[in-house]
């Protein structure tokens, strides 16, 4: 398990840090990740990684010369959050436009959405290419719905030298997604790992077996069965990826990836049967790799990604690179870029505030705060109910969030805002700090919120039922959920309906929200007998038949506090 910390809820950000320290020649620290360390030339492509941390070296370990240009850092299995993103774009940016590469994760997709939406609005051109090699994880007649794990180090490789070679971004995108397509992956689980600070790991495996199609976030596998040697576990593996052979493939690249607690002397027992089975098959392995590269925190187990290589992606994957992690071909002239300018988001400016705005913003405080309170209660039973088909990081990244929304709203008030500046500051701080597909959910709903309330006007009931819709409207069309999904969406229709009707019948507001709290109460309930269809639940949708989703759980839970507030 993960031993050495001191507060369990700054791991991930001590761990860059530390990083960054000790690769000082390579990358430069920016709050939320980094960037290259090294001069640039004008007019490059940016290549920009990034994810949840836990995965080390993904994803600051691929910043350098010939790969990234630098890396966004989420907390443990949490989506960076779409500040960050943006963030470390404009750090990185040199004139030719950005290619943001993640794994194809619901909250990184709607993280790294959002920044290159508002990028995209600033004037710099940004692509997105999420990665999709887990064949576990869907068939391959819907290679887009596919996770992404170890092939994120591959796609990125090839993407970074195709930047570094001078490409402009459309070549670089085609590059990528050319890679992207080429790339399978497939691994085993021997033990489950364990977030710092947890009593015990996320997922178990029964003595004696192995669980085939892990994912990186602390997902149990799709199926168990007994533990093989390495002869057996080399040919399941091949034959896994090998169903995905595109006719006339001669050439592969290949990468065996330990996932925390695997040591390098398996993996280089493991190649051993590998080798002469790829072989065997007629493929010719081009500059194979064997290590650490993509993990999940001290999870046992190893996954085989291979990458169907033409004489384009081939010149990409052997090309020249200088990383903390991967290190190829001759040495690559660098010298070091000029210090960086400093984080633009630390200074929030609010519109003045009448003194019924004032208050309105005082109000939402203390919601903020209430909310907080529940979910620090709550936080060891949300992960419970998380870890059945999720990573059980739910619990964590709630209560992250409601934390920094509440710190937020003290700011907020004590700077003179009203009621839609203190929610809209507190939305971006829960996105910011949580990370991960709740934090960006409840970061939008929460801002989309504010665009109902007033900075001048006392706060009505009207405008907080209105704030409801837009909140709804927001999630929904951002967020891809429907109701049936197995979603926080889920709770939140029937909250908004019976909130719209109650109100239109001319209920004041606390009896109204009381109403809707029951409806979203009943509805998170009824989740358990739903099959997810977005997320990480997805992959492993029988094991959570019977359990409620964790998001809807925590939407009523969060109800049920504010209608007790407004009871009193």
């Amino acid at each position: 398990m993960t031993t050495i910390f001191d507060a369990p809820d700054m791991f991930a950000a001590t761990a860059l840090e530390g990083f960054a320290r000790i690769y000082s020649r390579y990358v430069r620290h920016v709050r939320g990740g980094v960037v290259r360390a090294t001069k640039t030339p004008a007019g490059k492509v940016a290549v920009i990684v990034g994810g949840g941390s836990g995965h080390y070296p993904a994803f600051a370990g691929y910043v350098g010369p010939g790969l990234a240009d630098a890396a966004v850092a989420g907390d443990v299995f949490a989506s960076p959050s779409t500040a960050a993103v943006a963030r470390l774009c404009r750090q990185a940016q040199r004139g030719g436009g950005i290619l943001l590469g993640f794994g194809n994760y619901a909250g990184d997709v709607l993280n790294f959405g959002v920044a290159a939406e508002r990028l995209r609005a600033e004037g710099i051109d940004v692509r997105i290419v999420p990665v999709t090699d887990d064949v576990a994880s869907a068939p391959a007649a819907m290679q887009a719905k596919r996770r992404g794990i170890a092939g994120d180090l591959v796609v990125f490789k090839i993407a970074g030298a195709a930047a570094e070679a001078g490409l402009p971004l459309d070549e670089v995108e085609r590059v990528a997604r050319h890679a992207n397509r080429n790339t399978v992956s497939f691994g085993v689980a021997f033990k489950g790992c364990t977030l710092p600070g947890a009593p015990g790991p996320l997922f178990t495996v029964p003595k004696g077996q192995m669980a085939l199609g892990l994912g990186i976030h602390g997902e149990p596998g799709t199926s168990e069965e007994a533990i093989l040697p390495a002869s057996g576990l080399a040919r399941l593996l091949v034959d896994r990826l090998l169903a995905e052979r595109p006719a006339g493939a001669g050439r592969v690249g290949a990468m065996l990836n330990g996932l925390g607690a695997t040591k390098y002397e398996e993996l280089f027992v493991l190649w051993t049967a590998v080798a002469p089975l790829l072989e065997k098959a007629g493929l010719e392995i081009v500059a194979p790799e064997a290590g650490e590269f993509v993990t999940s925190l001290d999870m046992q187990g190893c996954s085989l990604t291979l990458v169907w290589l033409d004489g384009e992606l081939e010149r990409y994957w052997t090309a020249a690179c200088d990383t903390p992690v991967l290190r190829r071909g001759g040495a690559i002239a660098t010298e070091p870029a000029d210090p960086g300018t400093a984080d633009e988001d630390d200074a929030p400016v609010f519109v003045a505030a009448s003194a019924a705005g004032r208050e309105g913003g005082l109000c939402i405080r203390r919601v903020l705060a209430a909310i907080a309170g529940t979910l620090a209660d709550a936080e060891e039973e949300l992960g419970r109910i998380d870890a059945y088909a999720g990573d059980g990081d739910h619990g964590q990244g709630m209560k992250r969030g409601a934390d920094a929304a509440r710190e937020a709203a003290d700011r907020a008030v004590a700077a003179g805002a009203g009621a839609a500046g203190v929610l809209a500051f507190a939305g971006d701080a829960w996105a910011d700090r949580a990370g991960g597909t709740s934090g960006a959910l409840w970061g939008l709903l929460l801002r989309s919120w504010s665009g109902a309330l007033s900075d001048e006007a006392p706060m009505e009931d009207a405008a907080v039922v209105r704030g409801a819709r837009l909140a709804l409207d927001a999630v929904m069309r951002l967020g891809g959920a429907k109701p049936g999904d197995k979603t926080l969406v889920d709770a939140f229709v029937p909250f908004v309906a019976a909130l719209e009707k109650a109100s239109a019948a001319g209920q004041a507001l606390a009896p109204a929200w009381r109403e809707a709290a029951l409806a979203a109460k009943a509805a998170a309930d009824a989740t358990a007998q739903l099959t997810p269809k977005l997320g990480r639940a997805r992959p492993l949708a029988e094991k959570s038949i019977g359990h409620p989703d964790a998001g809807a759980v925590s939407f009523a839970l969060i109800a049920e506090t504010v209608a007790g507030l407004l009871d009193g």
